[in-house]
C-alpha cells in the first residue's frame, strides 16, 4: 500500500470519489466497504479519512457533483435567447455525453441518490423535482411558439430521460455502436418525436 496517485489537475480527494462512484455503480452503495475503497485507491482503509469524513461523504459529492453540472447546464439555457426545440437537443446531448462520458458517476446519481443521509436527501429529491419542472417549461416554452407540437412536458420529460438512462445497456454491450453515432441516434428519435 501506498500514496494516492493523482493526475496533474485532480486531489487525492478527487480519486477518491471518482473511484468510489466506480465502486458504488458495482457492488451498490449500501454493499461497498470503505475497506474495498481503500483497496482500490492502493492505501490503507485509515488512509482514507484523512480526505474524507465518511462513505455518505462520498456518495454525496457523487450526487451533488453531478447535480450540479446539471443545473449549470440548465441555468444557461434557461438565460439564452433562442428556439425551444434547439434547447432541449442541446439539454439532451449534454446528458448523453455524461452517461458515456461519465458513466460511473451519473449511474451512482441516477440510482444511489436515495441513500443520501438528511438533510441532504430532502435536498436532492427537490433539485431532481425543480430540474424536471424546468426542463418541461423549456418544451412548454416550445409549444407556446410553436416550435413544439403540443404534448404533454411532464411525460416527454421522464420519457426523454428514461430513455437516456437506458445508456446503461448500451454499457454492457458486447458490439456497441461509436458513442458519437448513439448520440446522433438518440437525438434523431427523442428530438425528432417533439418536432412539429
Amino acid at each position: 500500500m501506498g500514496r494516492i496517485k493523482t493526475d496533474n489537475n485532480g486531489s487525492r480527494k478527487d480519486v477518491i470519489v471518482e473511484k468510489a462512484a466506480i465502486l458504488f455503480k458495482e457492488k451498490g452503495f449500501k454493499a461497498a466497504s470503505m475497506r474495498e475503497l481503500a483497496e482500490v485507491v492502493g492505501v490503507e482503509a485509515a488512509s482514507l479519512y484523512n480526505h474524507i469524513k465518511s462513505k455518505n461523504e462520498l456518495l454525496h459529492e457523487i450526487c451533488f457533483n453531478v447535480a450540479n453540472r446539471f443545473n449549470h447546464k440548465l441555468d444557461e439555457l434557461e438565460a439564452e435567447e433562442g428556439n425551444s426545440l434547439q434547447k432541449v437537443e442541446d439539454l439532451l446531448r449534454f446528458h448523453i455525453d455524461g452517461m458515456v462520458h461519465h458513466f460511473e458517476e451519473v449511474f451512482v446519481c441516477d440510482r444511489e441518490w436515495k441513500h443520501l443521509s438528511e438533510p441532504y436527501l430532502s435536498n436532492f429529491q427537490n433539485q431532481r423535482r425543480s430540474y424536471r419542472k424546468r426542463f418541461a417549461a423549456i418544451i412548454e416554452d416550445g409549444i407556446k411558439k410553436k416550435e413544439i407540437k403540443k404534448i404533454d412536458a411532464t411525460t416527454a420529460v421522464l420519457i426523454m430521460l428514461h430513455a437516456i438512462s437506458g445508456i446503461e445497456s448500451w454499457h454492457r454491450s458486447k458490439q456497441k455502436i461509436d458513442g458519437k453515432e448513439l448520440e446522433e441516434n438518440m437525438i434523431a428519435i427523442l428530438v425528432g418525436g417533439l418536432k412539429k
